[in-house]
């Protein structure tokens, strides 16, 4: 079911025809395997705008709306997982740097980066910090002849080998809010360096801890305001909930229908799956959540476009996505069964990647904690 104009759908049709094209299910599986990152797809995706969805064309993006970007989310969720997640961090920066760069800062680093021809990490998380980062954070940058220097490690970093330059939020001053800035750092900048992390899922995309010792980092790289880093990535927050969103529900979506067309083949009994009543009603049950997330995503995604207050909105259909993409991978994997552990085929990646979508880019925990709070006015239970 869609509500999508008559461009809207000639997008969605002419990017699954452009990733089917460019990166088949066997290559995406082969890539998975060697836990590489996709440049073929990335170059595709850049060709059609993809990574300037949202921002202004004057600023060198491909403009659109929420909408265009969901439809991105959700058709790479559904086709290319590990992809998708890079799409989730790159809206989330084009977003910080549209919202707060200079223009000399919009056309060094916005403009590559939405033309795709640079890459870039958001380096926030560490590794005594997540949810928590405003107090646990110790990566820290002091002015010393003009200049910043830039001290500490990040955790947890999508795609730093690959980065041409990094987002760093770090420690300025002893403040709590108001004490963290963002700093842009290229990535071949004297002192960084980048170490992978065996992950289990997300494999098309790394996950890195990136340390700096003494970078020197010129003045003119603070982004926006001095002491006012963390409130950037907080006006982020929302769209990134529902970015991630749209991820999760084309995991789901990928998920049930790859189940459902086994389902039709996959004979037992005189009869094929597809016409046994537990197997008919395991699917139904999970697409008819779908449907109703993505609906709900859609209505909220044109509420932020207008900006309208959407922290609920976006923390309840996070919440409900993370949780179909779970029942849409488990009941895709129930129906399969062994041929479901078949890594050159989609299941298990589903299963695997899926699991992202608990913790990020907010656990569901913080989301039930925000959602009881705002919505009922309950007093904050941490």
């Amino acid at each position: 079911m869609s509500c999508f104009t008559e461009e809207q759908v000639l997008f969605e049709d002419t990017l699954i025809k452009a990733i089917s094209r460019t990166s088949p299910p066997e290559k995406v599986a082969r890539l998975d395997t060697a836990k590489t990152f996709d440049t073929e797809l990335h170059a595709a995706l850049a060709a059609l705008g993809v990574w300037g969805l949202g921002v202004e064309e004057e600023q060198g993006g491909s403009g659109g709306t929420n909408i265009e970007q969901l439809i991105a989310l959700r058709t790479l969720g559904n086709l290319s997982t590990s992809m998708a997640v890079f799409c989730v961090v790159q809206f989330m920066l084009t977003r910080l740097l549209k919202d707060n760069a200079s223009d000399l800062q919009k056309r060094t680093w916005l403009q590559p980066l939405a033309s795709g021809q640079a890459k870039a990490s958001f380096c926030l998380t560490e590794a005594g910090g997540g949810t928590d980062i405003l107090r646990a954070m110790k990566t820290r940058a002091q002015k010393v002849n003009g200049d910043w220097i830039l001290n500490g490690a990040k955790m947890w970093i999508s795609g730093a080998t690959t980065s041409d330059f990094y987002v760093v939020l770090a420690r300025t001053s002893d403040g709590k809010t108001d004490g963290v800035s963002t700093l842009l750092v290229p990535s071949n900048t004297p002192g960084i360096s980048a170490t992978e992390i065996d992950t289990f899922a997300i494999n098309g995309y790394d996950t890195c801890q990136v340390f700096f010792d003494n970078v020197k980092v010129p003045s003119e790289n603070l982004l926006g305001i001095e002491g006012q880093g963390f409130r950037q990535v907080v006006a982020t927050l929302n769209s990134e909930r529902i970015n991630a969103s749209a991820v999760a529900l084309g995991i789901a979506q990928g998920a049930i229908r790859y189940a459902a067309d086994y389902a039709k083949d996959r004979t037992a009994f005189n009869k094929t799956l597809s016409e046994l009543q537990a197997v008919q009603h395991k699917l139904a049950n999970v697409a008819t959540s779908l449907e109703l997330a993505w609906s709900y995503l859609l209505q909220t995604a044109v509420l932020d476009d207008d900006g309208k207050p959407v922290d609920v909105a976006s923390s309840m259909v996070k919440l409900a996505a993370s949780g179909v993409a779970k029942r849409a991978a488990d009941t895709g994997m129930e129906i399969l069964g062994a041929a479901g552990f078949d890594s050159g085929g989609p299941m298990q990646r589903y299963y695997r990647d899926h699991r992202l979508y608990v913790f990020a880019p907010v656990n569901d925990e913080m989301c039930r904690n925000l959602i009881a709070e705002r919505y009922f006015g309950f007093k904050r239970s941490f």
